[in-house]
């Protein structure tokens, strides 16, 4: 059975790559979950803001401008509050391509283009494989029109694939008009992968403070249904990776991102639920699935399922939409 997959022309050894998460801060746990079954390691993000703000602290002047820029207010972390600063950040990629022998992705996320892009190069430097480009823009501002915000999108990715060798995936967000033409517009900016979707942590209101609180939710299996339909739109498309990330929590949620399109497949949720031994459990289950189905390669089944080779390819478009709605009885 043969359970091998190229991402990002890394070759890996199954679909299974641990998603952006705490796990990659400590070498211990990363190499559970390597001898578990993982084929990658994507570390957790180095924001755009705590580059920002390990420059301010350079010029001696971080309290004082965290206060007084209008896009550092107090609802984002204090310099110290971030688990690791841009330099620990370097070098915990260090130690981990020291005791890993999987690819280490590391992941940088920001909005605009702007300086934090050039840690890309940091990034190679210190060792990582590859990187995973995490676009996280949620525009507020009705002045600001879609063509804006992706030209800005677009910038920053060519930023970023020209300063470096290595592979670059970018992980987008689902609230674009016609997410199939911004991808292939990725693709042309430098690109090697696309990473279906973003999930935005949405906040809470507190009602005795009347605040605004940040909440964290762990994904389910229903998150994947939307990742799924845009994974199979997009598979005829694309020359690079797939990455599916989001709602992925069985054997049987893998091979339906896999019959989507997907080339990788990440994990987190289901990982801080179960622990590492799940990944085990994930193969086993994945492995099953293709001796009843008669696939000896996961390349076989790669795709079967997308807009261009499904049977009915109006099940990723508006049909379904209608035939949906005209089921329900009362």
């Amino acid at each position: 059975m043969k359970l091998a997959t190229a991402y990002l022309g890394l070759q890996l050894r199954n679909p299974l790559i641990v998603g952006a998460s705490p796990f990659s801060d400590s070498v211990h746990a990363a190499c559970q979950l390597q001898d578990a079954g993982a084929a990658a390691l994507v570390m957790r993000s180095l924001f755009e803001e705590q580059i920002d703000a390990e420059q301010r602290a350079l010029m001696h002047h971080v309290e004082t401008a965290a206060e007084s820029n209008a896009e550092a207010t107090s609802y984002f972390p204090s310099f110290a509050e971030y688990q690791l600063t841009p330099d620990l950040y370097l070098r915990q990629i260090e130690h981990l391509k020291n005791s890993l022998t999987i690819p280490v992705i590391a992941s940088l996320n920001g909005s605009r283009p702007g300086g934090w892009t050039g840690y890309a190069q940091k990034f190679a430097a210190a060792g990582a494989d590859a990187i995973e480009l995490n676009l996280y823009q949620l525009v507020t501002d009705p002045e600001l029109s879609a063509d804006e915000v992706e030209a800005d999108m677009l910038e920053t990715v060519k930023s970023v694939t020209s300063s470096v060798k290595i592979p670059v995936a970018v992980k987008i967000s689902s609230f674009h008009t016609s997410p199939a033409q911004f991808v292939l517009a990725l693709e042309h900016a430098g690109a090697a992968g696309v990473v279906i979707f973003n999930r935005f942590y949405q906040p809470d209101f507190n009602l005795e403070d009347l605040e605004v609180q940040a909440q964290l939710k762990l994904s389910d299996p229903s998150e994947l249904l939307m990742r799924l339909r845009w994974l199979a739109i997009l598979s005829p498309h694309v020359r690079g990776s797939l990455g599916a990330t989001g709602g992925v929590h069985s054997s049987d949620d893998v091979a339906k991102a896999i019959l989507a399109g997907a080339h990788g497949v990440q994990l987190v949720s289901v990982l801080l639920k179960h622990g590492p031994r799940v990944l085990s459990t994930l193969l086993d289950g994945l492995q099953h699935w293709m001796r009843e189905h008669d696939y000896t390669d996961v390349n076989e089944f790669r795709g079967a399922l997308n807009l261009k080779r499904c049977p009915d390819p109006a099940g990723f478009e508006r049909a379904n939409y209608v035939r949906i709605l005209q089921s329900w009885r009362v």
